[in-house]
């Protein structure tokens, strides 16, 4: 583009010829497909409204896609070709621009013609899953080149059809097959999940969440109007195994299991420690075990007597101990007064017996 340099006087007027220039000539996607419809956009600069434009479009092997004409607008021109079904798979299409008014031409860049994408046999690799579950998505590709990039879209189903998404995955068409892993994992908001207390109250009961899948290749997403993976069930159990500090089972301990919808089961671990609890709808479960609180409250309350003997003053509890040693020693007077009088009895055996023994002696003597 010229540049623009203005070295006349200010005050007069005075006639400038700006030169036309074709800025692009490019197509809305890097590639087309057979069947549909290939957009495109032209762009200049300093061209008037309502120019005429002509633009063919071509393939490189030198079939015709056709003619568009118009007039640009705002430096801009939009159209689009219809691809033949009899354009081969290597051939490329480009079109040509034709502005001779403002004396432009040019050319876009080529781009590779695909037929339309068909994906067969799309499937789950189970019916039901539940959390943890690590489930394979598969298809056989019919019409894409090994290497293109796929995305799998997984779908939480809607009989209404507002099908939400639950996650993108995206992997390459190796062997004309698409094929993943992908770990189960539930993503609703559990706080639309109704209630025991509402389901009740209102009826109804609680329907586990079906998802399917579908394969994007470009601007097609297959399989997304009629669920061609088939519906994936959402079935869930809970299991918890209880175990002690050496880490075995502890079995007939007694539980309170809250679910997430509100509902509350009870029971005891089997011989194994395990908790099992079927169809628990997703959402996070909390376990209580009695005996725990139990052990807490006891624990509690001795720390709460702890703490009340500790603010006992320090000459109170030395009155307290003393009484207790003033019981102590009355005890042991009361026994040494005993073992007193014990000793006196025997003393006066003694003396009795020696005063028997003599007047023994005198009576003898005297016989």
């Amino acid at each position: 583009m010229a540049d623009l340099n203005f070295t006349k006087a200010t005050d007069e007027k005075h006639e400038v010829e700006l030169e036309s220039h074709l800025i692009s000539a490019s197509w809305s996607s890097g590639m087309a497909f057979v069947g549909l419809k290939a957009k495109f956009e032209v762009r200049t600069v300093f061209v008037g409204n309502g120019a005429k434009i002509k633009v063919k479009g071509k393939t490189e092997k030198g079939k015709k896609l056709g003619k568009v004409k118009g007039e640009m607008q705002a430096n801009v021109f939009t159209g689009e070709f219809e691809i033949p079904d009899k354009i081969e798979l290597d051939d490329q299409i480009y079109f040509e621009v034709d502005l001779s008014a403002n004396g432009l031409s040019g050319e876009s860049a080529k781009i590779p013609v695909y037929p339309q994408p068909k994906a067969k046999n799309m499937k789950w690799s189970a019916e039901e899953a539940r959390r943890g579950d690590v489930l394979t998505l598969s298809a056989d590709m019919e019409d894409v080149k090994d290497g293109t990039e796929a995305k799998i879209i997984i779908y939480e189903f809607d009989a209404d059809g507002g099908h939400d998404i639950i996650t993108d995955l995206k992997t390459p068409v190796k062997d004309s097959k698409i094929e993943l892993k992908w770990e189960y994992e539930y993503h609703e908001d559990t706080d639309e999940l109704p209630t025991s207390e509402e389901v009740e109250q209102y009826g109804g009961s609680y329907n586990p969440p079906e998802y399917f899948f579908t394969i994007n290749i470009g601007q097609f997403e297959l399989g997304k109007e009629n669920q061609d993976s088939g519906i994936l069930n959402f079935k869930d159990w809970f299991e918890y195994k209880l175990e002690d500090e050496n880490g075995n089972p502890i079995a007939e301990e007694k539980y309170k299991v809250t679910l997430p919808d509100g509902q509350e089961k009870e029971g005891k671990t089997d011989s194994d420690g395990m908790i099992i609890i079927k169809e628990v709808p997703p959402g996070k479960v909390h376990v209580e075990f009695p005996s725990d609180e139990k052990e807490e409250d006891e624990e509690k309350e001795k720390d709460e007597k702890d703490a009340e003997e500790q603010k006992i003053p320090e000459g109170k509890r030395d009155r307290t101990q003393a009484k207790s040693g003033d019981d102590v020693d009355s005890k042991e007077e009361e026994d040494s007064d005993e073992n007193k009088d014990d000793d006196d009895d025997d003393d006066d055996e003694l003396n009795q017996a020696r005063e028997e023994k003599d007047s023994g002696s005198s009576t003898q003597s005297r016989d």
